[in-house]
């Protein structure tokens, strides 16, 4: 099983991933957990390269920095461990690049979706929860922490970026499920572990 969690910086991705890591753990379920842009090593360093604020990264490139660290987690973590039976839980997957990369940079959305499918091996998370929260929201969250240089990008963009991803589950319902990130942790937490247990009866 493969389970993706997207929503901008804030939403709560990383909380719920390591809650969900713990029930599924709980129930005799082998969980590996990852991030995007990151993962293993090499995708690690890549993940430093598009971060970092002293770097003037243009936005092809970052698209295609996004992308090799993609193919490299996926060719060689992300399928052995479907292969293996393992469930993956992952911070941000081909989603994120949808909504930064196209709808916050602009760039041409079906070529987004080819470079994607390439560098996943067209595999597709089983399930995706959207965590949605507003911009006043991840501002809040998030005061006592230095941005990024993603992070850095402006008003105009993040609001952008929102609306890729509500464009995205609305594309995508029969996989994309939109939880209100505001709500207490533990309520959201419950939700996710009730969705998944309606679909595949695993708690």
């Amino acid at each position: 099983m493969f389970i993706s969690f997207e929503g901008i910086d804030g939403s709560g991705k990383s909380t719920q991933i390591q809650l969900l890591k713990e029930k599924l753990e709980v129930n005799n379920h082998k969980v590996v957990t990852l991030r995007e842009p990151g993962g293993s090593q090499l995708s690690e360093n890549i993940r430093e390269i598009l971060l970092n604020k002293d770097y003037n990264i243009n936005s092809e490139t970052e698209l295609l920095l996004f992308e090799s660290a993609r193919a490299y987690l996926t060719q060689n973590v992300i399928i052995p461990a479907i292969d293996k039976g393992e469930i993956v839980l992952i911070d941000r997957f081909f989603d994120s690049t949808i909504a930064y990369q196209g709808y916050g940079r602009g760039i041409d959305l079906d070529f987004i979706n080819s470079c994607n499918m390439f560098a996943t091996q067209n595999i597709i998370p089983d399930i995706t929860f959207y965590l949605k929260i507003n911009m006043n929201t991840s501002n809040l969250r998030r005061i006592t922490l230095q941005k990024d240089r993603i992070e850095n990008s402006g008003l105009e963009f993040y609001n952008n970026v929102i609306n890729g991803f509500e464009e995205i589950a609305i594309k995508n319902k029969d996989r994309v499920i939109t939880i209100d990130g505001t709500k207490d942790v533990n309520l959201v937490h419950n939700d996710i572990v009730e969705i998944i247990n309606q679909k595949y009866n695993i708690f």
